[in-house]
């Protein structure tokens, strides 16, 4: 079974984590900031925006002078931002780009987090996770909980998760990052009915949060590993779409209880920093059943 190499003491490592800042590596960041631009000129098509589609273009979408003209912005300037080169960059130049490139509010954010802006509120940072957390994630059966860093590392998880959706008492300590087991593991216990968009989507979300994390040794190594471990992996990271984490309706089919339909509510712990707990609720009343049954069986 391929394994997720770690520090033994992953709990030291999960605290360490919470309380370190980010040491990002701003070259690479700047770097991530042109592919980012690069990949949201080229989805725009020159007709959509008033442009001749007629000509030789060598690559798809829109060409740097025609973003930088319609921003409002010098075409060295944009040119050199693209290149991820160190230049000065405010929040009303970047808001210019971004609505020439019509980014949604998700990409938005990734593009200003990786300009160094920032796009909302502060996050908060804590050393530890409250012993409370687990009371409150048992208390929550029989839905499925459990809480994760940005990293979907899996820090704590309920009883009613393990019964459910997957055991995560028989995974190693150093192989529970949520990503990990979806792409690589075999320990899945249920199947997700359109897992491939499910997929998409959670890769989206982590490409979205890395941006905060560029050029961080944990990070550069997950990703390293899920490329080398898995093709669906690599072929939905170089589409680098960015996403905040799902709260549509879930299908999955479990061995015991069959269809389950459920729901997830996310719960930002802003005192923790970026980490949050996903509770799965029932979406009908046949499932809010089958997850009683599950989880008071013996």
């Amino acid at each position: 079974m391929a394994t997720l190499p770690a520090p033994t003491d992953s709990s030291a490592r999960v605290m360490r984590g919470l309380s370190e800042g980010p040491a990002v590596d701003k070259g690479e960041q700047r770097r991530e900031l042109g592919v980012f631009l690069r990949s949201r000129r080229e989805r725009i098509q020159p007709d959509e925006v008033g442009f001749a589609p007629g000509g030789r273009r060598r690559t798809p979408g829109l060409r740097r002078e025609e973003v930088a003209l319609l921003a409002g912005v010098g075409v060295t300037w944009y040119t050199w931002l693209e290149q991820g080169r160190d230049i000065n960059v405010s929040a009303q130049v970047l808001e210019a780009v971004a609505n020439t490139l019509r980014l949604d509010r998700q990409e938005r954010n990734h593009l200003f987090t990786l300009a160094g802006l920032q796009f909302g509120p502060a996050r908060g940072e804590c050393a530890v996770l409250p012993a409370s957390l687990q009371k409150t994630l048992d208390a929550v059966s029989p839905y499925p909980a459990l809480v994760l860093n940005a990293r979907y590392d899996i820090l704590a998880f309920n009883e009613a998760y393990c019964r459910v959706v997957l055991d995560l008492r028989e995974i190693p300590v150093e192989e529970r990052n949520m990503l990990w087991v979806t792409f690589v593991s075999n320990e899945w216990r249920c199947n997700f009915v359109e897992s491939e968009s499910m997929k998409l989507h959670m890769v989206a979300g982590f490409r979205a949060a890395m941006a905060d994390h560029v050029g961080e040794p944990a990070w550069q190594d997950l990703v390293a590993r899920l490329l080398a471990g898995s093709k669906l992996f690599a072929e939905l990271w170089e589409r680098y779409e960015v996403a905040a984490p799902s709260t549509r309706i879930k299908v999955l089919e479990n061995a015991k209880a069959g269809v389950l339909r459920i729901e997830p509510v996310n719960l930002w712990l802003s005192q923790l920093g970026q980490i949050r707990a996903t509770v799965y609720t029932a979406a009908d009343e046949a499932t809010e059943a089958k997850l009683q049954a599950l989880v008071s069986a013996t």
